[in-house]
């Protein structure tokens, strides 16, 4: 059983993107009463200088830019229902800006996208909205949810290319009965259709995936921006040659993550792939193999894990896993590590387990939870 809905006040999160647009009008068709908002969320200010000589101009978070605003107006205009506007950049920047940061810093790869979605794009929505007298927060997320036995059970979309409840996996039973997802049994190509159908004047528009507040899609740029880095070396990892000599030189840590090889240049040789990031002594260790075996873990520790029914089900949890956006569900199992954390074990060994980013728990395509990877 879906969730029932009568005839409500709902508010609809609103970026200028087909998505939204078409959630927009699937919720008005059924009678509701709508409204849309749009949010504003923080930017980096940067100097006039032309971009040639170091400056950048006209740099926009993608999420909130003017031209988005100006697509949700008119998409708004288009359905009929009024569009306002709320300022979320202070949150924004202290959530989630600031946070990305001090989790780059301390050696972490953070999701800023999960976090954004707890914390301000839905969380701090739906206390806003409910100031306002809003029965529901709804949102253009490709996610299913559920009510059954008055618990609301999140499940993956239809649409498994463009399935978003990764991200969502934060959110506990109260926020849950005030959220609507309308395109969880849609797919891509059917909101396109139907946006065209519609004659909405965004159905053609093409989607943003980078971070939002990252100019460019240039994440080491904004990093080297707002982090003092401190360049060092780079060795062979001696847990496979025994090799501890200097190689080359990396930029700063914070510009590596696990498994990857774009950015490490060492003239005449490669390719390397980062394998560990020693914050103490300041030193890169590479392997010269994708699948060498020092990218493979088979097992993780969580913390700050979430349960979306409220409560921890009866461990060891034998369940599937998602390591990072998209990833290919495993088989593990879910223990207890100590009174703060869990240990995950998989099946078999897992590339590029990366601190920082979510472990998201499944069952069949039911969300359970998830955490932050240790």
């Amino acid at each position: 059983m879906t969730k029932k809905i009568n005839k409500l006040k709902i508010a609809v999160a609103m970026s200028g993107g087909v998505d939204s647009s078409v959630a927009a009008k699937l919720l008005k068709d059924q009678g509701h009463e709508i409204v849309g908002i749009f949010l504003h969320f923080w930017k980096e200010e940067f100097n006039n200088l032309h971009p040639d000589k170091g400056g950048l101009r006209g740099v926009e978070n993608k999420c909130c830019s003017a031209e988005a605003l100006l697509d949700a107006r008119r998409v708004a205009a288009k359905i009929g229902i009024p569009l306002y506007t709320l300022n979320f950049a202070k949150i924004f920047k202290k959530q989630i800006v600031n946070n990305f940061l001090d989790e780059y810093k301390k050696g972490k790869t953070p999701n800023p996208c999960v976090r954004c979605n707890k914390l301000v794009k839905l969380g701090f929505l739906i206390k806003q909205a409910k100031k306002l007298g809003f029965d529901f927060v709804a949102s253009g997320h490709y996610v299913s949810l559920k009510e059954k036995n008055k618990k609301f059970i999140m499940q993956a979309a239809k649409d498994k290319t463009k399935d978003q409840s990764y991200f969502l996996y934060t959110f506990n039973q109260k926020e849950l009965a005030h959220l609507l997802f309308p395109l969880g049994n849609y797919t891509k190509k059917q909101v396109r259709q139907l946006a065209k159908k519609f004659k909405l004047p965004v159905a053609e528009k093409k989607e943003s995936q980078e971070i939002c507040f990252i100019p460019n899609k240039n994440h080491n740029e904004f990093l080297k921006r707002h982090l003092k880095l401190k360049p060092g070396n780079i060795k062979i990892t001696p847990l496979i040659r025994g090799a501890r000599g200097v190689i080359g030189r990396h930029l700063g840590l914070p510009l590596y993550t696990i498994g990857q090889r774009k950015g490490i240049e060492i003239g005449g040789t490669g390719p390397y792939y980062a394998a560990k990031m020693d914050y103490k002594k300041n030193i890169l260790y590479v392997v010269n193999d994708g699948n060498d075996k020092n990218l493979y873990n088979n097992k993780l520790i969580a913390k700050n894990v979430n349960w979306l029914n409220g409560t921890m089900p009866r461990l060891p949890l034998k369940c599937q896993a998602v390591i990072r956006y998209r990833h290919k569900p495993v088989k593990c199992i879910v223990t207890k590590n100590n009174k703060n954390s869990l240990k995950v074990k998989f099946s078999e060994p897992q590339r590029a387990i990366t601190p920082g980013q979510s472990v998201v728990f499944y069952k069949k395509d039911e969300v359970l939870g998830g955490g932050i990877i240790c």
